[in-house]
């Protein structure tokens, strides 16, 4: 992945690969490299919710301290 997509983008970007996929037009090649993208994009967006769960349990974390 080249560009550093945010959450919303990445899932969009997903939706079109998904149709692609499912569309069946396109060449071999092209399929491996649009899954190859598509596999790319998961684990950025599982790294990103991953980041997010953390940052909700900090501030959860931090409120029922008291602080």
């Amino acid at each position: 992945m080249k560009k550093e997509h945010t959450f919303e983008e990445a899932m969009k970007r997903l939706d079109v690969i998904v149709h692609l996929l499912e569309k069946g037009d396109a060449t071999l090649e092209e399929s491996i490299q649009i899954f190859e993208e598509g596999l790319e994009l998961v684990a950025h967006c599982d790294s990103q919710l991953k980041a997010f769960d953390q940052k909700l349990q900090d501030v959860l974390q931090k409120h029922q301290k008291g602080e």
